[in-house]
Formats: structure tokens, C-alpha cells, sequence
């Protein structure tokens, strides 16, 4: 057999010994358009995806860096952390839980309150995590807030909420729905110095923080196709008996339906802010 016919039967292939080495968490999946996203592209850009519009979920940090002037922010009642009132255990006990979502979050609790200032406009403000427990509300969450409409009333600024919740902590039982009531008694109060509380509706809102302060706000936004309402919609569904109409609890369904006043993207949302606190 002629040797030039060898050679091409066993094409000699070259192989490299070296793997390339991709950095890991470098890029994002958006979860709906599947665009592939650099990570720092994301965070300039608030983390809302620049193909499909896509609001990622944020921390309460990241929260408070986007909507007020740099090094404006001074925290409150950061160290508060909450008991075990029921001495609640099921996989785990309560306090295994609290601690496993501290370290994967920084926080204590599920909402970061304290002062700033948006675009020069001092204001009051608190941020959920829902990294942290589902940004469920306890007592630590209901007197953050409450403390905060405290704080309302005796300095007349206004009040910012950023609720992102699946509602009340079911292990603090019948002592987180206190605080339902407890966080809308101080609502009312802060009333009386007629300044306003915006309520800001993020995906998603739901349960006991959807049924209480969340849904009181002078002015409530939310952000787009944020899923906000009381119980969710599967549980609705067997209950009534029938089919939900498509988008239901979505922000624009309830923008529709009169129970929000304005859909607002993340990346208006500072200049939203600071132009409805000097208009009220």
C-alpha cells in the first residue's frame, strides 16, 4: 500500500494536554429568556436582563445601594435576632435555621431598615431579603418596622418599604401574625404626621406582609410581573373551584384592577422615588 494512502487513512490529530480554564459564576442564565448574561453586565444594569426585561431577585443591600445617594445609608436595629418562642423544631431546630440563613446572607433577620438620602431627599427606608427565609415576617421583621414608623413620626420623614416575602414565619406560629397588626397600628399612627409611606412591590409579595402594610401604602408601585397577593394561586384554585384568569397576581393584572398605582422598572425606579417624596 503506497505510504501517502496511510497517511490518509490516520490523519495524525493533535491533542491538547491542557484544559482551558473557564472562571466559574462568571455568567448568568436569564431565567426567562435563557440569555446568557455576564455577571458584572447584570449589575450594571441593576440586574434586570437588556434582552427580555427580566427583574432578577436582589438582596436588601443590593436594594439599598440602588435606590440611595452613596454612603448616605445608617442602619437600624441591626442586631436584632429573634428567640425561639415556640421552641420550634422540624428538620431542625429554629435556631439552625436562623443561623443557616444568617451565614448565607449576612443578615440577622429578613429585613434591613435605617436612613438615606434619594437624590438629596431624606427618607426612612426598609428592604426584605427573601434569601433569608423566604423573607418571611417574625417579631425581629414586625418590630424593625415598627420601629421604623417610631423613628416616622418623631422625625416626619417619609417611609420606603421594599417588600419581597412569602409572608408570616410559621415557626414564630400565632406571634408572627401579631405582626400583622402590630406594623399596621404604627402605620396609623404615622398617618397623623401626614407624610407619606410608599410601598414598593417586588416578587414576590405575598401572604402576611401582602395582607398587611404592604398593601397601605399612600402610593404602592411594584415592579414588573412581580407576583403579589395573599394566597397563592394553586391553593385559590382549588378553593374556588376555578380556572384564575391568565396573569392573575401579577403586577399588571392588579395595576388593571385598580390595587397598585404604577408599574416602575428598576432602573427608573430611584428617579420615581425622588420625584413623588418632593411631590408629597
Amino acid at each position: 500500500m503506497p505510504s501517502w494512502f496511510k497517511e490518509i487513512q490516520t490523519p495524525k490529530i493533535k491533542t491538547r494536554n491542557e484544559v482551558s480554564k473557564i472562571p466559574q459564576g462568571v455568567w448568568v442564565n436569564c431565567s426567562r429568556c435563557r440569555e446568557i448574561i455576564h455577571k458584572e453586565d447584570l449589575k450594571k444594569h441593576l440586574f434586570v436582563c437588556v434582552k427580555c426585561n427580566y427583574h432578577f431577585r436582589v438582596s436588601a443591600y443590593q436594594r439599598v445601594e440602588m435606590l440611595l445617594d452613596k454612603n448616605s445609608f445608617q442602619e437600624y436595629d441591626q442586631d436584632l435576632t429573634s428567640p425561639n418562642p415556640l421552641n420550634f423544631e422540624d428538620s431542625m431546630t429554629y435556631e439552625e435555621r436562623l443561623q443557616k440563613s444568617e451565614k448565607k446572607t449576612g443578615l440577622k433577620d429578613a429585613i434591613v431598615t435605617g436612613y438615606g438620602t434619594i437624590n438629596g431627599g431624606e427618607v426612612l427606608i426598609g428592604a426584605f431579603d427573601f434569601s433569608f427565609m423566604g423573607g418571611s415576617m417574625g417579631l425581629v421583621v414586625g418590630d424593625k418596622i415598627a420601629r421604623l414608623f417610631e423613628k416616622a413620626i418623631l422625625t416626619k420623614l417619609p417611609v420606603i418599604i421594599i417588600s419581597s416575602s412569602g409572608g408570616a414565619r410559621m415557626q414564630e406560629g400565632i406571634i408572627s401574625l401579631m405582626q400583622m397588626a402590630k406594623t399596621l397600628a404604627l402605620l396609623s399612627q404615622f398617618r397623623k404626621a401626614k407624610r407619606p409611606f410608599i410601598s414598593v412591590l417586588t416578587d414576590p409579595t405575598t401572604g402576611g406582609v401582602a395582607a398587611s402594610f404592604a398593601m397601605r401604602g399612600d402610593i404602592i408601585l411594584a415592579e414588573p410581573e412581580a407576583l403579589i397577593g395573599f394566597a397563592g394561586p394553586r391553593v385559590i384554585e382549588q378553593t374556588i373551584k376555578q380556572k384564575l384568569p391568565q396573569g392573575f397576581q401579577r403586577a399588571e393584572f392588579l395595576l388593571e384592577h385598580g390595587m397598585i398605582d404604577m408599574i416602575v422598572d428598576r432602573t427608573e425606579l430611584k428617579t420615581q422615588l425622588s420625584k413623588l417624596i418632593k411631590m408629597l
